[in-house]
């Protein structure tokens, strides 16, 4: 036999004299393993570890005092921290497109105007040349004329001119043209070929898709700027996370391995949005970015307060791992008895109570263990 399987049988045989002895009269509670009295049973067997028999706890030796600590199983809101972990986005009512107004060429690139680059409302991104330009730039020099020598009108003529000077100037807007090279063109009355796109906005260039002598068609997207002083945050919550956290909660938001202190983000009141992919949910986060310390795609760790109405919690402690499953030690005057729980979601020190125990019931809250013992 080898040394290990001697030791055991020797300890095994050392547990069954000591639970020996005349029981005769006594109610047995229950049966536990004289190896790991965690594990108990409510009838008699084999223990999993040594297979042994399985010996009866009667009720006088329940009782034990002094280390053991009872408690009461509560119920009602509980405060939580969720921890998520979430990702910078910009805010969607804060991002401008340069869109093409019509097909063309690009002339030149702009210095500043690379993605990533900081720009500022009205600065010059690029030069194009496109032939509705300068059609559009002669119907406005012609609406221009008009407007300051209106023709006499007709006897019974009340129709509207063609194009007013107001039309004309939104069209070249629309084009692309921004304000000074409008007002150049009012000035000179000289069609302009190259027409400088700006800024729509003051922001960061979050992508380019204009290089020089590049064709392009209408619509084609060539700039993205993105005002980044105001963003947003998808925090992913997993499936055991409450999604209905209330609109306005504050949540500390922290980029990892950053030294720089925690910011403030506030829950906004748009739905939650389920990702089929990770199966989470997004919720959307909104934070003021001074210093613009956070950047898009950016991972930050997002801790969340939350509270629970209704919940059946008992201490950690109380819970005692019996092989297959849980178990909490109820006590019935003075009587201990091992009850079989499912548990849910841990608060701190506290954890939820699904099914096994009611609210109000007294349980063994320290000391469990020395009641299996006893």
């Amino acid at each position: 036999m080898k040394p290990s399987a001697v030791l055991l049988t020797i300890a095994c045989a050392v547990w069954v004299t000591d639970a020996a002895g005349p029981e005769a009269g006594r109610k047995i509670l229950y049966y536990r393993d004289p190896m790991h009295p965690s594990y108990t049973s409510d009838r008699p067997g084999k223990a999993p570890d040594c297979g042994m028999d399985l010996e009866p706890v009667y009720e006088e030796s329940s009782g034990t005092t002094g280390a053991v600590v009872l408690g009461r199983v509560l119920r009602g809101s509980v405060q939580r921290t969720v921890k998520a972990l979430g990702r910078v986005a910009p805010d969607e009512n804060r991002v401008f497109p340069v869109v093409a107004g019509c097909e063309g060429w690009i002339t030149k690139i702009e210095p500043g105007a690379a993605t990533g680059d900081r720009v500022r409302k009205g600065q010059a991104l690029a030069s194009v040349y496109g032939r509705e330009f300068a059609t559009a730039e002669r119907s406005f020099l012609y609406a221009l004329k008009a407007s300051e020598n209106p023709p006499p009108a007709l006897p019974g003529d009340e129709s509207a001119p063609a194009l007013t000077l107001q039309e004309a100037r939104r069209y070249l807007e629309n084009l692309g043209m921004g304000a000074a090279q409008i007002g150049e063109l009012e000035r000179t009355r000289s069609v302009i070929l190259d027409v400088v796109l700006t800024s729509p906005a003051s922001g960061v260039v979050l992508s380019r898709g204009a290089y020089p002598r590049q064709r392009f068609d209408r619509d084609a997207e060539l700039f993205r700027i993105a005002d980044l002083a105001r963003v947003w945050i998808l925090a992913d919550l997993a499936a055991d996370d409450p999604a209905d956290v209330p609109a306005g909660t504050v949540a500390r938001v922290t980029a990892p391995g950053s030294a720089k202190q925690p910011l403030t983000a506030t829950v906004s009141g748009a739905l939650p949005r389920f990702d089929a992919t990770s199966r989470t949910a997004k919720l959307r986060l909104e934070a003021d970015n001074p210093g613009l310390v956070l950047r898009p795609d950016m991972l930050v760790d997002v801790e969340l307060p939350v509270t629970l109405p209704d919940v059946t919690t008992v201490p950690a402690s109380a819970i005692l791992d019996a092989g297959g499953g849980k178990t909490v030690f109820v006590d019935r005057d003075g009587r201990r008895e091992p009850r079989s729980v499912r548990i849910g979601r841990r608060f701190g020190d506290r954890v939820e109570i699904v099914e096994g125990l009611a609210p109000g019931e007294s349980i063994v809250v320290s000391g469990a263990f020395l009641v299996g013992h006893d």
